[in-house]
């Protein structure tokens, strides 16, 4: 890529995932698959396999400032991630019979379901049922975390984080460190699958990740700083629209408008509906 400013936006927009990585335990997937995308000029399965790597990488860059805050739960982490592994290589197999605008789409419904429970929040469950739930629900919630994994190239960070809280009964901290050791396990088990059909463009890979792995650092230093609630509600509205974006990119008129429409409708109208009066606020994880 010889155009350097093109480059130096692509290189800052690498920062903001990693600083997303390191203060949510998650989201970098979700902004470093359309910013390679449509602002690289990557192609999508080509994207989604880079976006691993740099996914992959930076996780386990954020992974030792969490583990020295001793935000890490080594065994819950390692047995969610042996089942999730699993899922994240076949769905790197499968993604090569799938077409391109086909991933990419169901990257945007994967984009606003993440931002839906991003903004929303998740209700605890009780503390009593947490131990009697997560052996049973580990391995299929772990596998079908890696299939999303490895067929859009999401690390799943925003589907692991919950995981672990609910199942595993994790406080938010614990879930988003612990998180960062999955997706770095998940992202290496997903890039394997892809690289069967894909290649990478390494010197362009290298900087990005480069760039990601600073923001990661910063991103870990900040999470105790940060209200968590209000930077994940905020995230979650970026991703929400960045979700919009891909959709009306990739499909089809008339459904390129009538979905986003569809979406917005119906968030305007929880929107509000959360705000009259006598309403209960919704639990965050």
């Amino acid at each position: 890529m010889g155009f350097e400013p093109l480059l130096l936006l692509i290189l800052a927009f690498s920062v903001l995932v990693g600083l997303t990585l390191g203060l949510l335990g998650g989201g970098g997937s979700i902004l470093m698959v359309p910013l390679l995308t449509y602002v690289a000029g990557m192609d999508a399965k080509q994207a989604i396999t880079t976006s691993l790597f740099v996914v992959g990488v930076t996780s386990l860059a954020s992974l030792a400032p969490h583990a020295r805050a001793h935000n890490v739960r080594w065994a819950p982490g390692l047995i969610f991630a042996a089942a999730s592994m699993s899922g994240a290589f076949l769905g790197g197999l499968a993604s090569s019979m799938i077409p391109g605008p086909v991933l990419m789409v169901a990257f945007a419904l994967i984009m606003l379901a993440s931002s839906w429970n991003m903004i929303r929040g998740r209700r605890s469950a009780p503390a009593a049922t947490h131990r009697a739930r997560s052996l049973m629900l580990f391995a299929p919630v772990g596998l079908a975390v890696g299939l999303v994994t490895g067929l859009v190239g999401a690390g799943g960070g925003f589907l692991i984080v919950p995981a672990l809280a609910l199942l595993a009964g994790l406080k938010m901290q614990e879930a988003v460190g612990t998180s960062l050791l999955v997706i770095t396990l998940n992202s290496a088990a997903g890039m394997l699958g892809h690289l069967n059909s894909t290649t990478i463009n390494w010197p362009l890979t290298l900087s990005i990740t480069a760039a990601a792995i600073i923001g990661s650092l910063l991103g870990a230093r900040l999470t105790a700083k940060i209200p968590e609630k209000k930077l994940r509600r905020g995230f979650g509205y970026f991703v929400l629209v960045m979700g919009l974006i891909v959709l009306m990119q990739e499909l089809p008129a008339p459904a390129n408008l009538l979905l986003p429409t569809a979406a917005i409708a119906a968030g305007g109208g929880w929107f509000f509906g959360q705000r009259r009066p006598g309403a209960k606020p919704s639990n965050s994880y």
